[in-house]
Order: structure tokens, then sequence, then C-alpha cells
């Protein structure tokens, strides 16, 4: 791996939560050559092998080097284990069919039981889904234990870089007090309803860089149920009005939001003009009092919240968020 390589992602990426499988092999095809070069992957997806698929087709059809790519991918909570930690590596890089990953994150301050490969894969968050009433099992190991298990990785020259997904300031904190190895990249949820001012300043302030997940907040929840129509922030009028003034699209202005608060941002859609459209956020600049306007529109409104899904949705109560 050369030392050229970049330190940190692209600015625009794509974000492959919720592609189906069937379909995904494609859409990172026609990702690649519409000129994404930061991918976001994980294990939970429940598609990497076809992640992997369509990352092959690309580098076999030239449209880039694999030097070129910025491939992340995620530890599940399931694998917190230092054991359980270099092969869950292993498996995410045979179904992607890579020797290495650019980044590899803790997806969630979150350790559960183990359970193996043969059993289920990805394994998600219940340990015995036909129990009777199932639940999520927790595991009793430390963050630190699965974070020096992670500094490995490195050594091996597995993955170039390590960091941490869904970490608070508090979870932060203590990170940066133990880690031989410093986490490269912080990966949140953060759009103008959840602009965690705060946190992103404090990454920040401790050398990380940042990425945003579900860049455009509702629009990535509400097949799920999990936002209302009412809080799609592209409807927003201080996001219409910079859209009027750009001559660009309300979700380009939020994405430039993003991108102008020193994040990377991973948008996802399967549709080739969306593609287009989401990179195309580098040609303009939205003013001081555009940018002040959309965060003024922070409603600390969390779609992704284990607090609130994992009861009601895996009959255990975890709140990660305060």
């Amino acid at each position: 791996m050369s030392t050229a390589l970049p330190t940190t992602p692209p600015a625009i990426g794509f974000g492959l939560w919720k592609i189906a499988p069937a379909d995904c092999a494609d859409v990172v095809y026609q990702a690649i050559e519409a000129g994404y070069r930061h991918l976001d992957s994980a294990c939970d997806y429940g598609n990497e092998k076809q992640v992997g698929d369509g990352i092959r087709r690309a580098l076999g059809a030239g449209l880039c080097r694999r030097e070129d790519l910025w491939i992340t991918s995620k530890l599940w909570n399931t694998y917190h284990d230092p054991a359980h930690v270099p092969l869950a590596l292993a498996r995410t890089l045979a179904d992607l069919q890579l020797d290495y990953l650019d980044l590899y994150l803790v997806h969630f301050p979150i350790a559960l039981a183990f359970v193996p490969f043969a059993t289920r894969y990805p394994p998600e968050w219940l340990f015995d889904p036909a129990a009777t009433t199932p639940t999520m099992v927790a595991a009793n190991i430390p963050l630190q234990a699965t974070w020096e298990a992670m500094e490995l990785l490195v050594e091996q020259q597995l993955t170039r870089q390590i960091g941490v997904c869904n970490y608070s300031s508090g979870l932060l904190h203590d990170l940066l007090r133990y880690a031989r190895i410093k986490p490269a990249v912080l990966q949140i949820e953060a759009h103008p309803y959840l602009t965690q001012a705060r946190l992103l300043r404090l990454a920040q302030q401790y050398g990380l860089h940042v990425t945003a997940f579900s860049p455009l907040g509702a629009l990535s929840y509400l097949e799920m149920a999990m936002a209302e129509t009412s809080e799609r922030v592209i409807d927003q009028p201080a996001v219409l009005a910079a859209a009027r003034r750009t001559h660009k699209s309300p979700a380009q202005v939020v994405l430039r939001w993003g991108l102008q608060r020193g994040t990377s941002v991973i948008p996802k859609t399967v549709h080739p003009a969306r593609m287009a459209e989401n990179l195309a956020i580098q040609d303009f600049e939205l003013s001081a009092t555009e940018m002040a306007a959309i965060s003024a529109l922070n409603r600390n409104r969390r779609f992704n919240d284990p607090g609130d899904f994992c009861e009601s949705a895996f009959n255990t109560f975890y709140p990660v968020y305060d």
C-alpha cells in the first residue's frame, strides 16, 4: 500500500446501506462509472459480496484503479471480541474481493454476543430470531479491547486506517486516552435537523475527519417508517431559498452545506441521474448567511437511534446517546 494514498476519504461518497443485493453490483458499477471513488460499505448491510462484484467489474473495465478507490467497511456488533475482529475483516475482504480496506470502522459502540458465520451472516441485531421473545444479547467486552484488536489490523496492513461510528463526545475522550493508533475518522448521523455542532468541533479538535451519514436526513428513513414526510429538510424555506439563488436542487444545497462544514457526505441512491446530481456540488458555494440559516434548522432530531429502534424492533432497550 502506497504512502502516497489519501489520508482522508473523498468529500463525496456513495452510501451502500439499503441497496438490495440483487441490484447492488450494477449500482456500484454505475456509481464508479459516474465518478464516485468513495464507497461506504458494512457487513450489516448484507450486500458486500455484490459490492465486491461491482468493484471487480469496474476495475476489470478500466474505469479506475484500486488505489483510486476509497473503500470503507465496518465491524459489526457481534464481532467485538478481539478474537473475532480479524475474522470479521477477513470475511469482509473476501466478500469485497479486496486485499485491504482504506478504512475500517467500529459500527456501533455496542458489543453483542458472537453469532458464528455458519449460523447467520450478517447476524444483524437479534441473538436468536427463532426465540419466543427474540432479543439482543450483550457481550462483556470493553471497547478498549475491541480497539486494540483494530490496531493490529493496521499493523498487518489489512486496513490503512481505523475509526469509529456513532460515538459520543464522552466515548471519543475515552478512546483518545488509550488509543495507540489514533482513530482517523468519526462517522456520525449529521444533517440540518441534527447538526451535532459540539461533537463535530471536538472531533476536529482531536484531528479526526468526520463523515456524515444520512446527510439528507429524513429521506433515508421515510420508507422504514422512522421519519415523517413533514420532516423532509429539502422542503424547508431556508433550503429552497438557497436552491433558487444557486440554481441547484434542494438536495444539492443540503449536501453542499455538509461539505462546507468540513465533513464528507455519503448520500445513497440507485438512480443514475441522482448519482450525477449528488456529485455536482463542488461548483458553487453557500453564503455565510445561508449556512447559518440552514444550521438554525437543528432540532436534535436523530433518525438512527438505538435507544428508539432497538426497543421497538428487537425487544431490547439499549440507548447509547443521552
